[in-house]
């Protein structure tokens, strides 16, 4: 008999009760160091005080009206994000997946607007993760997604990660964007060079094309700027954020400049909960919080300190791990024994850690780490490795 919640997750043992901090309490009482963030999406760690504070009082006032009428603090995330951005202009939904989905209308409507309805196509690489609708799975193009929701929806074309060649050969008349991951998450914590996020927006301008970014994991400070492609000195035309945005609270955005954003004319797109007041009260505070000053400078030490540890683990236990890759606070560690065995290694010894494409460990704790964390959490993976290189 099939159990009453749908067994797509598997079959998970752990439940826990309580969140503090950087913590995790389990139902039957034992503490876990949180390096997984509920994937990335806890980033100011599990029930901050002046989050709970804005939840709370937006709840006591007002939770749902929908956008047939105006929210003011919709109004106020916007022009925050806008004014710390590229962007002209926000779309607020509920997800990474739907802000992705969103993206890809926008490409297609935006050409559309300009007397070129042909232009629909977009490219990606491989080993992206852009979400779990039919479009996005396609976007993505992994099989292990794809399987059994034929016919793959149309209007995307893969190329070799970080091969600007074949990127250049794939643009074809009908091309309407780019879409890439600065740090690829699923696909393995692989991040892109500098170098060719550059040349992208070159090629982007040079074909009259969008550059579109999936920040729906690596962004919202988690690489020590408010999102990766600053980094690079570039600007896309739009992005897709998520995840820690709401700091847990489902919310998503899509940011846009002007041009692509004015296609999306009244009626083209919509949300019933998108931007709802509970969740722009939580956007809020959570921008009160990474865009104070010196946050985000914090946030690039302490993730330094966690690379120096975790790439000393790995000379120090060649049999074990092969190498670090990732940015800032979204880092991955390749194993040579199955990732699944040091997560669960890891997880006995009250460290959460979560597994990634490429048979990699992913960390991403939040944001509001210290040393001291930091300090125990590599303790915690260093006997695990001590542990599997002894066998």
């Amino acid at each position: 008999m099939i159990a009453p919640v749908m067994p797509t997750y598997g079959a998970p043992e752990l439940a826990f009760e309580k969140g503090e901090g950087v913590y995790l309490y389990a139902s039957d009482g034992r503490r876990f160091l949180d390096f997984g963030a509920g994937i990335a999406v806890a980033g100011l760690g599990h029930c901050h005080p002046h989050l709970i504070e804005a939840l709370t009082a937006q709840a006591e006032k007002l939770w749902h009206c929908s956008n047939l009428y105006q929210i003011p603090e919709q109004i106020r995330l916007a022009e925050r994000l806008v004014a710390a951005s590229f962007a002209d202009s926000v779309f607020f939904n509920n997800s990474g997946g739907e802000a992705v989905e969103l993206a890809i209308k926008m490409a297609r409507k935006y050409h559309s607007a300009n007397g070129n309805p042909e232009r629909y196509r977009v490219i990606t690489c491989d080993g992206a993760f852009h979400g779990r609708s039919l479009a996005t799975i396609a976007a993505g193009g992994q099989e292990k997604h794809l399987v059994g929701f034929g016919p793959v929806v149309d209007g995307f074309d893969h190329v070799a990660f970080g091969n600007l060649n074949e990127m250049r050969a794939a643009i074809k008349p009908e091309t309407a964007a780019i879409l890439v991951e600065p740090v690829q998450g699923e696909g393995g914590i692989r991040p892109m060079s500098l170098d060719y996020l550059k040349a992208l927006r070159e090629i982007a301008d040079e074909f009259g094309i969008l550059l579109m970014l999936d920040e729906v994991q690596c962004g919202m400070g988690r690489t020590g700027k408010l999102f990766a492609h600053e980094w690079a000195g570039i600007e896309p035309d739009v992005l897709a954020t998520a995840k820690s945005l709401g700091g847990g609270f489902p919310v998503g955005a899509v940011l846009a400049k002007e041009g692509p954003a004015s296609a999306m004319t009244a009626g083209s797109h919509g949300s019933t909960f998108g931007g709802n007041p509970l969740a722009m009260a939580v956007g809020n505070a959570v921008l009160d919080i990474i865009l104070a000053d010196g946050f985000l400078a914090r946030v690039d030490a302490v993730a330094r300190r966690l690379w120096s540890k975790l790439e000393g683990l790995s000379e120090k236990y060649p049999t074990v791990f092969e190498g670090v890759s990732g940015a800032g606070l979204m880092v991955g560690l390749k194993c040579i024994p199955p990732n699944s065995t040091i997560v669960d290694k890891c997880t006995e010894g009250g460290l959460l850690v979560v597994g990634a494409g490429s048979n990699m460990v992913r960390m991403v704790p939040p944001l509001i780490i210290e040393d001291e964390h930091v300090d125990a959490a590599m303790a915690i993976v260093e006997k695990a490795a001590s542990e599997l290189a002894a066998e």
